[in-house]
């Protein structure tokens, strides 16, 4: 068996010679395909290692509560491109995260409130900030870094606000001197107590651009704009030990405060994603589609090029069967070609994908991902592609009589 399978393999090697441009331009259409779906796949991988690597950061100790919706996830998902505040229907309030301090080992409860506006200094005018309204506990949870000042505290909360270091030099053109200065939105005036060093994170897992955003207390915020929308609820816990008994209580206090409804969702560890997870899931899976209906056209191609060979080739079948070939022979030689130009491709893909991963990576914060089960998925998903695209030509080649192959001449 190990002897015909060399032999097998000799021949399709000494086929993909002859006919080199034929072969490489098959392999070509495989390897656009997959090169597609590893950019996509290492893309995807990458934005759930920058969220996990963030979150180990702050701690395993850490949870998250953020509204669901009832609705199917095609209707969410357009919604969430359409809508500018993807939370607007949140059931999430500031007695939910009262409530939920006083379980037992939940050590810190930080609301999450996002607010565009327009914030002006003395000598600036800055569109578009993101204001962050949350409590206190906020900087137990995030260990956000100071530069200059302090984070809000109870004595100073509720007229006091904490720049982010872009934010800072935007409206003030410096970070060193805005401690004790004043900013307005909407009217009312704010004493910057803190302003944050940079950070320069472009994926968090709470969806926020720190060194661009202002934050304040969640009621100060909330008498503001009077449409306050709590987006997620951090909770630090006592201990990792405690996590999942935290997450039955909150889950159980949560039903209290909402007379029995779950429109919220509960998560800590590997749960925890980006608020936007389901659009990426989604569009990637879309993206891989395309990619896919790429992979088949390659695959058309193989199964096009393999039917020429075995016209091509019609009096060598002949010949092979007058000495002896099997039909089954015929059919595992050139299933193997296929498998052949089909794997073949599949290496050009995978190494033209990481490429360009690579290449992407040198003006994107994304960082290419690379796993064995990325490249066992890729080999797997060609070797496939071969049998299935190559499966017919063979068995045209198979099926063929040896006495009226033997008078074909090319």
């Amino acid at each position: 068996m190990a002897l015909l399978l060399r032999t097998h393999f000799k021949l399709a090697k000494t086929s993909i010679k002859e006919n080199r441009t034929r072969s490489f331009l098959t392999c070509l259409g495989i390897a656009i395909g997959v090169a597609s779906i590893i950019l996509i796949l290492s893309l995807t991988g990458s934005i759930s290692n920058l969220v996990k690597s963030e979150i180990n950061e702050i701690g395993a100790d850490l949870m998250v509560v953020r509204p669901s919706s009832t609705k199917d996830s095609v209707t969410s998902i357009v919604e969430e491109l359409t809508s500018t505040n993807s939370f607007q229907n949140s059931s999430l309030s500031i007695s939910d995260v009262e409530a939920i301090k006083k379980i037992d080992n939940v050590t810190a409860a930080a609301p999450i409130a996002i607010s565009t506006n327009t914030v002006a200094s003395e000598k600036n005018t800055y569109e578009s900030v993101s204001i962050l309204g949350t409590n206190t506990d906020f900087i137990q949870i995030e260990s956000l870094p100071i530069k200059y000042g302090a984070f809000m505290n109870d004595e100073n909360e509720e007229n006091s606000v904490v720049l982010g270091h872009t934010l800072s030099l935007a409206l003030f053109n410096t970070i060193n001197s805005t401690i004790g200065k004043t900013v307005t939105i909407m009217g009312e005036k704010y004493m910057i107590v803190g302003v944050l060093d940079k950070i320069d994170k472009t994926i968090s897992f709470d969806n926020i651009d720190y060194d661009n955003a202002l934050i304040m207390d969640i009621k100060s915020l909330d008498k503001l704009t009077h449409s306050t929308q709590i987006q997620q609820i951090n909770i630090k816990a006592a201990n990792t030990d405690s996590l999942p008994t935290i997450k039955e209580q909150v889950t159980n206090t949560l039903k209290e405060q909402k007379h029995g409804d779950t429109n919220f969702s509960v998560a800590y560890g590997d749960e925890i994603t980006h608020p936007a997870g389901n659009l990426f899931t989604i569009v990637s899976g879309m993206l891989a589609l395309v990619a896919g209906i790429s992979l088949v056209v390659g695959g058309i191609g193989v199964m096009n090029i393999m039917l020429v060979s075995v016209a091509e080739r019609t009096h060598e079948i002949g010949i092979r069967k007058a000495v002896g070939a099997s039909s089954r022979n015929i059919l595992i030689q050139f299933l193997f070609e296929a498998m052949i130009l089909s794997i073949l491709g599949g290496i050009f893909g995978l190494i033209l994908g990481y490429v360009l991963a690579f290449l992407l990576s040198t003006i994107t914060p994304f960082t290419p991902y690379i796993s064995w089960e990325i490249i066992a998925i890729t080999f797997l998903t060609t070797l496939v592609i071969g049998i299935i695209f190559g499966i017919y030509p063979a068995l045209k080649a198979a099926s063929k009589d040896s006495i009226d192959s033997l008078k074909h001449y090319r």
